[in-house]
C-alpha cells in the first residue's frame, strides 16, 4: 500500500500547496504596484535568509540554534523526500542523508516543544501550540519510512498496523508543513517570509545596509496614504503575511508597555485580516491593552479605521522602530503606521488633540508652536553668530532647529556654540532663513507640509557653500540626512555631510582641538535617542565623548539598539493617547535601577520628556552641556611669546 499511497499523498500535498501559493499571491497582488527585480530578489533571497535574517535571530541563541536545526532539517528533508519517496530514486546515500536530515529536524522540534511547554506571554498560542507536535510527527514518520530504503529494515517491516500509523503521521505532517504553508496555519510565515526577503520594500537593509527614511507620498495620487488594505504596496501586504507571531515587537514596544492601545504584533495580524477578510476572534496572542478581541472586522476593500483598527492605535506609536529592530522577519511596522496616519491626516483631517493646531502652525509660521519666525535667533542675541547670508560659505552649517524657541533647549544650543568657538570651528547659521525640518509634520502623516518645508529648506541650502551640517536635534539630523535627498533634483541629496553634534564633537576631541577636564559628578548613565541610534546607527560617539570626560557609564538594561524610547517621537506628545502610565516614567525607572544620579542624553526632545518626570529623579543633561562645563580654557600666551610668534 505504501508503495503507491505515499507518492500520492506527497503529490497531493505539493499540488495543493502550489494552488494555495497562487491564491495567496493573488491577495498580495491586490495591493498597489511596486517595482522589484524578481530574478535578482530570488537570487539574493538565500543570502538574506542565511545572513541578514539570522543576524537578528541569533540574538537569541536558543532560538537561533533551534531554527537552524528545525528549518534546515525540514528544507533538506523535503527535498530528499521528493527524490526518495516521490520519484523513487534507489540510492542508499540519499536515504541515509534523509535519515540524517530527519534527525536534525527532530532535534530542533524537541527544542521547539520545550519552548512551548511554558511559553513567554509574547508568543501566540492557539494553533502555534500544535506546531511542535506536527514537526515531531513529520520527522519521525519519514525517518521510519526511510529505514528500509537505507537497508536498515526489511521492506515489509511492521506490517499493516505500522503502515497505517505512519500514513496518519505523514498525512498530519504534510497537511501542516506543506499544505498549510500556503493555505494558512503556523507555517504560513515560511512561504511568505521567503518571498518577503526576496521582494522586500527596503532592499537597502540587506548586506549590512541601513534604510530608515520614510518614502514620499505622491501628492497627485487618487488617495493620499492608506485607507484600505489594497492601498498598501503589494510587497507590504506580503510582508504582513510573513509575521511569525513571535511577539518580539510586542515585548519592546514602549506604547504597549505603557498600556496604550497598541500592540505591533496584533497590528500586523490585523493587516493580515484586512488583506484576506475576516475578524480577529481567533487571534491567539495579546490584544491591544484595554481592547477586547473579537470585534475587529475587515476586508481588502474596507476602510481600515472603520472596524478593523481604531485610530488611537495608530496615534499611540512613537515611531521609535524598536519593533522593526527586533523583528526576525524584518517587517516594517512603522512604515505601515505612518501610511495609515497619512490618510487620516491628509484625507480626513483627523489628527487628535493638538495635532491639527501644530500642523496649522507649521504652515503659517514654519514652526510647530506658532512663534514669530523672526524670533528664531533671539536666543543668540549676545552670541555674535555668523550668518550664512553674510559669509556665503563656511566649513560647518549649524542647523539650530526648533530648540531655538524653547528656553531649556536654548541652553543646549548655547553650550554647543561655546564648544564650536573653543575648537575654532569655521561655522555659520541660517538665522531666520531656517525653517522647521518637517519631521513632526511627516510623522503626523502630513507629507504635503513636510514636502513643502523640505523643498523650501533645500532652496535655502542650495544658495550657500559648506561641507557639513551639524545639529543637536536627532530628528532634524535624520530628515536632513535620510529624507531630504528625495527632493533634490538628482534624488540623492546635496553635496554635504550631515552629522549629529556628538559625532562632530567627538571628532574635535580626537583631533585634540578641545581640552577637557574630568567629570567630577556621581554615577552617569546614557539614554540612546531613537532617531540617533536605531534610525542612524550612532551608538559609539556619545559613549566615546563621555569616556573622554572620564565617565564610566552605568548602562541601563535597555540600551544601545534596545534602548527604551523616551516617548517623545512620532508626535506622540502631541496626539497624547492615554495609557496606564507614561513612557518617560518607565525610562526614568530604568535609570534609577542602575543608581544613576545623572542621565546624559543627545536629544532636545529626550531632554524635555525626561525632565518632565516628577522629582526626585536623576539630573538630565545633554552631552554637549557636560563637554561645555568641562572645557579647559587655554591660557593666553605671554606677550613676548605672542610677539615672537607674530614675527616668525
Amino acid at each position: 500500500m505504501l508503495d503507491w499511497l505515499l507518492p500520492v499523498l506527497i503529490s497531493a500535498a505539493l499540488a495543493l500547496a502550489l494552488a494555495g501559493a497562487f491564491k495567496r499571491a493573488s491577495l498580495w497582488r491586490a495591493g498597489q504596484p511596486e517595482s522589484v527585480n524578481l530574478l535578482a530578489g530570488l537570487m539574493a533571497m538565500p543570502r538574506r535568509y542565511l545572513v541578514d535574517l539570522h543576524h537578528v535571530v541569533e540574538r537569541d541563541k536558543y532560538m537561533s540554534n533551534t531554527h537552524v536545526a528545525t528549518a534546515g532539517g525540514f528544507v533538506l528533508s523535503m527535498l530528499l523526500i521528493i527524490l526518495v519517496h516521490l520519484f523513487g530514486l534507489e540510492s542508499r546515500w540519499l536515504a541515509w542523508a534523509l535519515l540524517a536530515s530527519s534527525v536534525l529536524m527532530f532535534t530542533g522540534a524537541v527544542f521547539v516543544f520545550k519552548r512551548r511547554l511554558n511559553p513567554p506571554s509574547r508568543l501566540s498560542k492557539g494553533p502555534w501550540m500544535r506546531l511542535p507536535k506536527s514537526l515531531l510527527m513529520f520527522s519521525v514518520s519519514f525517518f521510519i519510512l526511510t529505514l528500509p530504503a537505507a537497508g536498515i529494515l526489511p521492506d515489509a517491516f511492521g506490517g499493516w498496523v505500522l503502515a497505517l500509523v505512519l500514513l496518519v503521521g505523514v498525512a498530519w505532517g504534510l497537511s501542516e508543513l506543506v499544505f498549510g504553508m500556503t493555505w494558512g496555519g503556523p507555517m504560513k510565515h515560511a512561504f511568505a517570509g521567503a518571498l518577503h526577503l526576496a521582494f522586500h520594500r527596503r532592499p537597502e537593509r540587506f548586506n549590512g545596509g541601513r534604510s530608515t527614511g520614510l518614502k514620499p507620498v505622491d501628492l497627485q495620487a487618487r488617495v493620499l496614504g492608506v485607507e484600505k488594505p489594497t492601498d498598501f504596496k503589494w510587497n507590504q501586504l506580503l510582508g504582513f503575511d510573513a509575521c511569525v507571531q513571535c511577539g518580539k515587537c510586542e515585548a519592546v514596544c514602549p506604547a504597549y508597555a505603557a498600556g496604550q492601545p497598541l500592540n505591533p504584533k496584533k497590528l500586523i495580524q490585523d493587516m493580515v485580516i484586512g488583506l484576506a477578510g475576516g475578524t480577529d476572534a481567533k487571534f491567539a496572542g495579546s490584544p491591544y491593552p484595554g481592547v477586547e478581541l473579537g470585534h475587529a472586522v475587515g476586508g481588502p476593500g474596507q476602510t481600515i479605521t472603520e472596524g478593523l483598527v481604531n485610530s488611537d492605535t495608530l496615534w499611540s506609536c512613537t515611531t521609535c522602530r524598536a519593533c522593526v529592530e527586533e523583528c526576525p522577519m524584518m517587517i516594517e511596522h512603522v512604515d505601515a503606521i505612518v501610511d495609515m496616519r497619512r490618510f487620516l491626516t491628509m484625507e480626513k483631517g483627523n489628527t487628535p488633540n493638538k495635532g491639527a493646531e501644530i500642523l496649522e502652525n507649521l504652515i503659517a509660521t514654519d514652526n510647530p508652536n506658532g512663534f514669530d519666525p523672526a524670533g528664531r535667533m533671539n536666543w543668540a542675541a549676545d552670541q555674535n553668530l555668523p550668518l550664512m547670508a553674510d559669509v556665503k560659505q563656511a566649513e560647518v552649517l549649524f542647523w539650530v532647529s526648533d530648540g531655538a524657541f524653547d528656553m531649556r533647549s536654548q541652553r543646549i544650543l548655547r553650550a554647543f556654540v561655546k564648544v564650536l568657538k573653543a575648537a575654532g570651528v569655521d561655522f555659520a547659521v541660517l538665522g531666520d532663513e531656517e525653517r522647521d525640518s518637517g519631521d513632526v509634520a511627516r510623522r503626523l502623516g502630513d507629507d504635503a507640509t513636510f514636502q513643502s518645508l523640505a523643498k523650501r529648506n533645500i532652496a535655502v541650502l542650495s544658495k550657500y557653500r559648506f561641507k557639513r551640517i551639524v545639529t543637536t536635534d536627532p530628528h532634524a539630523f535624520h530628515v536632513l540626512k535620510n529624507e531630504y535627498g528625495d527632493f533634490y533634483p538628482n534624488g540623492k541629496g546635496g553635496d554635504y555631510e550631515v552629522l549629529h553634534h556628538t559625532t562632530f564633537i567627538n571628532e574635535l576631541v580626537q583631533q585634540g582641538r578641545l581640552q577637557l577636564d574630568a567629570f567630577k559628578g556621581g554615577t552617569v548613565t546614557y539614554h540612546d535617542p531613537c532617531y540617533l541610534g536605531r534610525y542612524n546607527g550612532e551608538y559609539d560617539s556619545p559613549r566615546d565623548l563621555l569616556k573622554a570626560l572620564g565617565i564610566e557609564l552605568a548602562e541601563m538594561e535597555r540600551s544601545g539598539f534596545r534602548s527604551r524610547c523616551c516617548g517623545g517621537g512620532g508626535g506622540a506628545p502631541i496626539t497624547d493617547i492615554p495609557g496606564e502610565r507614561r513612557i518617560a516614567d518607565m525610562r526614568m525607572e530604568d535609570a534609577r535601577a542602575v543608581g544613576a544620579e545623572l542621565v546624559a542624553v543627545g536629544c532636545q526632545q529626550c531632554t524635555a520628556m525626561l525632565e518632565g518626570v516628577v522629582e526626585p529623579r536623576p539630573v538630565i543633561k545633554d552631552i554637549v552641556e557636560l563637554v561645555s562645563e568641562a572645557l579647559i580654557e587655554r591660557a593666553p600666551a605671554p606677550k613676548a611669546a605672542r610677539v615672537a610668534e607674530v614675527m616668525s
